[in-house]
């Protein structure tokens, strides 16, 4: 069969294994009909996925070409060249390597890669005898194996779980799948024990393959949506259900076979393995370093047993054991009848809670099947996706590395947050509350801070919760965003924010517990979410929260003693309250050095490293200049993230704006902000144009979808004295530079920017004021429409 007809065939039938077969075979036909010019006495080996018979539609032909010695490979130099060229000049990625035995035999852990694929190793045509002569790899290569196995999941955060994975190198991948056969074939394992996922990442690696025209893993939101048509999946929803499910099992025994790789030969872990057996009790043994249940068949008399072995993960922090996985399996139907007569659960279910390893044993549990059989309501976010270029994982992982986070800071003594967690009290009403604080995602149609605490009152109360602690749990879950709303939206140095944030958290306990858990849900997000920035912002607006919960907050700035100086009682003259309120004395100092500076060369700039880069314009007010430092900024591709403008009597400005490197590039070459100064400086001279520089950075591809969803809207009750224009649109450079120019060419000012940057998305808050005072109702409409207009490009 001819590519075409083999590739027309999958789409009839969607019958992966035929189409690899077909596609192994037509190519084992093509290359041994090209070899007919070799030499004899050379043999031709397939290694890696072709050597074990595996050709995806659009995989590489790895080949060995195996001779008795180099003057062999000397001599079939001219040969082989016209083989290969004819290889790709028939559409085929080939990737050759020639070897003689010795060779081969010799390869160690120095080179890995290439030992591991003489594993998969099949003769095509050519010398036998030379083929028999190469050894099997040492076992001693499984550590290299599994070395390099970990190195990779940590690449995806060890999980199965991201909305777009890799179907060949994520976790649960068919990589993964060849780990396992790999280490089967090293003596660390069972053959044919992989569950039933292969078939399902076989077929939809054959369709990435195919729709992509080339070796294609991701399985991306385009893909997905394309693939759940052609399938006739009720969902593209259901479709990533299915691939979750179908990785898990191949996800769960790698990690067995790696975990028990790794015991057997490391003599630190014998020390702990027999520590940790010391630990074995009345119920449950310690073997191995993994929990076993000490007379499985109890578990037939009592399934309420599944709780105590929860709680005992959850004291002493150790792992499963797979007998016992397979134990708890197997009687999740007796304990859900079991669950049903011994009500209320509630108290065993608190107990795991509290124990110090209680987000393992929350993971142990989702992962079992033993929390949903305990909340059935779970059970609609399991592998539930919810499309975010924002998120990473799908909303059950989010969860679980919600927890993790937040109970991890338990650990970090010294760390602010770590001290918060290590002194709060109910940290088992906080794992409750994130148990459950995006379980309503699972019904879009209402705002999910409102029917996940309805969802969490039913299934707590059922389970005999007290009246204070589901209070809490349902405070928690309903307010989890307002948190990371206030410090994304709202100015957290203005004394209204905080006693509105104050207002709604009401207490202190409260307070505590909902800062821990906006932490932990803001880290689950992405690996990156929380940034140094974020946490700073956190951890100020709990601060000043709680400030003034316990009455130790003053509105009262400490105003600078101004009578010896008459400079700086000048410079301060007409800058509003807030700038005092916000700038230390030390900050205020250095200001007022800029502005002398200023005043002989019509500007000054610095830059310094804080939590944040930290750049400070001050010099004499003109049209566009915070929009031209704005730009400046951006066209070094540096990410803003708050920006401040004051103004004095003298007209005197100074505009601040923090913003982040993530390339690194002035932490790793100091003398390019030198560049950046100078580069600000002449921007805002005017001897350089801003929308030039800007014209320099790469386009953003527009996407219809982000800026079909782009809305603008104004507030004018938050704020006493300014109103705030909100922006969310897709992100590009030279975004806030455009917004800027509008709000000065409306003849308004921005006093502050709150710039949110949510991975493809840009969420922006201008805190504007026109004549010293807010805009009028019919003012901010006419800026929020320009404003929405200028994001979609009009």
């Amino acid at each position: 069969m001819t590519e075409q007809q083999i590739r027309d065939q999958f789409f009839l039938t969607r019958d992966a294994p035929a189409a690899i077969a077909g596609r192994t075979l037509r190519v084992d036909e093509l290359v041994r009909s090209l070899w007919r010019n070799i030499p004899p006495e050379v043999a031709l080996l397939a290694v890696g996925g072709y050597g074990r018979s595996e050709l995806f539609p659009a995989s590489d032909i790895d080949l060995l070409i195996l001779t008795r010695d180099e003057k062999t490979q000397l001599e079939i130099k001219d040969p082989l060249s016209l083989v290969l060229r004819d290889l790709w000049d028939a559409g085929l990625r080939v990737s050759q390597s020639v070897r003689t035995p010795l060779d081969c035999n010799q390869i160690d852990a120095a080179n890995a890669e290439l030992a591991v694929s003489l594993l998969d190793r099949r003769l095509l045509t050519g010398d036998e005898s030379l083929f028999r002569l190469i050894r099997d790899p040492k076992p001693e290569l499984g550590r290299n194996i599994v070395e390099l196995t970990r190195s990779r999941h940590t690449q995806f955060q060890n999980t199965i779980y991201h909305l777009e994975p890799n179907v060949k190198d994520s976790p649960g991948g068919l990589r993964d799948l060849q780990v396992l056969r790999w280490l089967s074939k090293l003596g660390a394992g069972d053959q044919d024990l992989f569950g039933d996922g292969v078939p399902v990442l076989f077929e939809i690696r054959c369709f990435l393959h195919y729709l992509a025209g080339r070796d294609d893993n991701k399985f991306s939101f385009e893909r997905q949506d394309e693939i759940a048509k052609l399938i006739g999946a009720a969902s593209t929803e259901d479709l990533m259900r299915q691939y979750y499910r179908a990785v898990r099992g191949i996800s769960r025994l790698a990690g067995r076979r790696l975990d028990r790789f790794e015991a057997k030969r490391s003599s630190l872990f014998s020390q702990f393995r027999d520590r940790t057996s010391k630990l074995s009790n009345s119920e449950f043994s310690v073997l191995h370093g993994s929990v076993f249940f000490r007379a499985p068949q109890a578990l037939d008399l009592n399934p309420g047993l599944i709780l105590q072995l929860f709680e005992f993960v959850g004291r002493h922090g150790l792992p499963l054991a797979p007998d016992t996985e397979l134990r708890v399996d197997r009687h999740n139907k007796a304990f859900q009848v079991w669950l049903e007569t011994h009500q209320p659960v509630w108290p065993p279910f608190r107990e795991i809670l509290r124990q110090p390893h209680a987000a393992q044993a929350v993971r142990a549990m989702h992962q079992t099947h033993v929390l949903e059989a305990i909340f059935p309501e779970l059970l609609e976010i399991d592998a539930f996706v919810i499309r975010d270029f924002y998120h990473r994982y799908t909303v059950d992982e989010h969860t679980q590395l919600a927890i993790e986070a937040a109970m991890n800071l338990r650990n970090k003594r010294g760390d602010q947050f770590g001290d918060l967690a290590a002194e709060t009290d109910d940290l088992d009403l906080l794992i409750a509350a994130l148990l459950f604080h995006d379980v309503g995602k699972a019904w879009p149609d209402e705002n999910h801070t409102i029917s996940s605490p309805r969802i969490a009152a039913i299934a707590l109360k059922r389970c005999g919760i007290s009246e204070r602690a589901l209070d809490m749990v349902c405070f928690l879950i309903s307010a989890h965003l307002e948190l990371s709303a206030t410090m994304s939206g709202r100015d957290t140095s203005d004394p209204a924010t905080i006693r509105e944030v104050a207002t709604k958290t009401g207490t202190v306990e409260k307070l505590k517990l909902l800062t821990l858990l906006t932490y932990g849900d803001i880290s689950a997000v992405n690996p990156g979410a929380m940034t140094p920035w974020r946490r700073q912002l956190l951890w100020g607006l709990y601060t000043e929260t709680h400030a003034r919960l316990t009455r130790e907050l003053t509105e009262h700035s400490t105003v600078p003693d101004t009578q010896a100086n008459p400079e700086l009682r000048s410079f301060l003259e007409g800058l509003p309250p807030r700038y005092l309120r916000t700038h230390s004395q030390k900050e205020i100092a250095e200001h007022l050095r800029l502005d002398q500076e200023a005043l002989g060369w019509g500007v000054a700039v610095s830059l310094v490293k804080d939590e944040a880069w930290i750049l400070t314009v001050v010099g004499s007010d003109r049209p566009f200049l915070f929009a031209s430092a704005a730009a400046a900024i951006s066209s070094f591709g540096f990410n803003i993230l708050k920006a401040e403008a004051f103004s004095n009597a003298q007209g005197r400005v100074i505009d601040t704006f923090a913003f982040a490197d993530t390339g690194r590039s002035l932490e790793l070459n100091p003398d390019e902000t030198k560049h950046v100064i100078k580069t600000v400086e002449r921007v805002v001279k005017g001897e350089l144009r801003a929308d030039q520089l800007l014209a320099r950075r790469p386009r953003v591809k527009p996407d219809p979808y982000a800026l079909s969803k782009s809305r603008s809207s104004f507030d004018n009750h938050s704020s006493s004295t300014a109103t705030l224009v909100e922006l969310v649109t897709q992100d590009r450079p030279g975004l806030l530079y455009d917004v800027a120019s509008l709000i000065s060419r409306h003849g308004a000012n921005i006093e502050v920017v709150l710039v949110d940057t949510e991975a493809k998305k840009a969420i922006d808050v201008f805190y504007v004021t026109k004549a010293g005072a807010k805009l009028t109702d019919d003012e901010a409409a006419a800026l929020t429409t320009a404003v929405a207009e200028i994001a979609r490009g009009l």
